[in-house]
């Protein structure tokens, strides 16, 4: 009795306390509640959702496109806070309009440790990959608003992915993810992969996947019993260990697979920033070409500059013909230079980005992958340019060239000009 009297004093000494307010001052709380509304809002945007009442839309699944599927679009999203603190579904589906396939995937986590947001996660998944790519676990709850490279990718192996995951966070600084996973690879174009004398045109892969984030100079803070990152913190590290296993569940391959990247930012006292990126891979064993790397091409196969003029990729070699170069182990250096925004006018502050990237690999066994036609990166693979960003709507322009060991005899083909894209929240 006395704890429910305690109670409606409270309630009633807040009641009164904001009835006492004037005018003014009421308006002034309205206004930071609804600025403090609009802030959580956008910044759900800007995590790639958008937010309704138990559940979130995840607007990477509205629309896309890219040369295998044509136009993409579906539905997806996962369920929020209002549905279920402890259980969550996460699934979408959507539909390409030139192969004429629906993709889709059903899944859904439950919690069991809210102070390290610990979840299991079960999914099965039917969609189609880019061969190739090599992503990491923990890069799925880091959203990118626009994706430009997607646009050019033919190259495709469909994929039907049984799998079970742990995500668990060890620190404010560390995330990890682990999945283990059943899978039926259908490379969607003529590939057969020869490994002691017999052909394989589709294949099982059974495999255990363990991926790391370490950011350990970011500073967090906890917001509705969620950490949040407030300021980002350089150097980054991201880690990633593959290996599959053969026969078991019936998977036709034993090979492994060691992914590395890491971050280093430098900010500048007059607003420049210098952006260093380095990316590694090795796989060993007995992998497909599904299950290699390539090294983030990003030029149409065609025939003028202008006929090759597209959207410029946020970290992909612009002068590398798709499907050019795959390695079963390679390297990659970006070195991208912003200056500070030329102050034209209010509106109008173009951006120029200075950028290099350099590209090493090799392939053991490459005749072991029959029916497409590629090259390695034995030799340095070197290009320079420059991107002049936020022209107009957030639309800019972008130049390389391509020189060194890859140097092509027929200078157009060495130059790549296009748009770019850039914009934030």
């Amino acid at each position: 009795m006395v704890k429910h009297l305690f109670v409606v004093v409270l309630v009633s000494l807040a009641t009164n306390g904001y009835a006492q307010l004037t005018p003014l001052q009421k308006d002034s709380v309205k206004t930071a509640q609804d600025s403090i509304k609009k802030s959580n809002y956008i910044k759900t945007i800007g995590n790639g959702f958008l937010p309704f009442n138990y559940f979130n839309l995840d607007l990477r699944y509205l629309v896309k496109f890219n040369q295998y599927e044509g136009f993409r679009t579906g539905l997806g999203g996962v369920t929020n806070n209002k549905f279920s603190e402890k259980y969550r579904i996460n699934s979408y589906v959507v539909y390409g309009f030139k192969d004429h396939r629906f993709k889709y995937r059903i899944g859904g986590g439950f919690r069991i440790n809210k102070e390290k947001s610990t979840w299991i996660n079960v999914a099965y998944t039917d969609d189609l990959s880019e061969t190739g790519s090599s992503t990491f676990l923990t890069d799925k709850r880091f959203f990118t608003f626009f994706e430009p490279r997607l646009l050019n990718i033919d190259l495709f192996h469909r994929y039907i992915k049984k799998s079970v995951a742990l995500e668990h966070r060890f620190s404010d600084h560390l995330l990890s993810e682990t999945e283990l996973s059943l899978n039926k690879i259908d490379p969607t174009y003529n590939y057969t992969y020869v490994l002691n004398g017999q052909g394989f045109t589709t294949f099982d892969l059974s495999t255990a996947k363990l991926s790391l984030q370490w950011s350990p100079f970011n500073q967090s803070e906890l917001n509705d019993d969620k950490m949040a990152t407030i300021k980002e913190g350089y150097p980054k590290f991201t880690l990633q260990l593959t290996q599959g296993f053969k026969t078991v569940f019936g998977s036709d391959f034993n090979f492994s697979k060691l992914d590395f990247r890491t971050i280093q930012q430098f900010n500048h006292k007059n607003d420049a920033i210098t952006n260093i990126t380095l990316v590694a891979g090795i796989a060993g064993g007995d992998t497909p070409l599904t299950h290699l790397y390539h090294a983030y091409p990003n030029n149409i196969n065609k025939e003028t500059i202008l006929q090759r003029f597209s959207v410029a990729g946020l970290n992909s070699f612009e002068t590398m013909y798709f499907n050019e170069f795959f390695s079963d182990k390679f390297s990659t250096l970006q070195l991208k230079h912003y200056f500070p925004s030329f102050k034209i006018s209010e509106r109008f502050r173009p951006q120029l980005v200075l950028i290099s990237r350099y590209a090493l690999g090799d392939m053991n066994s490459i005749d072991s992958h029959q029916g497409i036609v590629f090259g390695t990166l034995k030799h340095l693979y070197s290009e320079s340019g420059f991107e002049i960003n936020k022209l107009l709507f957030g639309f800019g322009l972008s130049f390389a060239y391509r020189y060194g060991g890859y140097h092509l005899p027929n200078f157009e083909d060495n130059i790549a000009f296009k748009f770019t894209f850039n914009i934030s929240l």
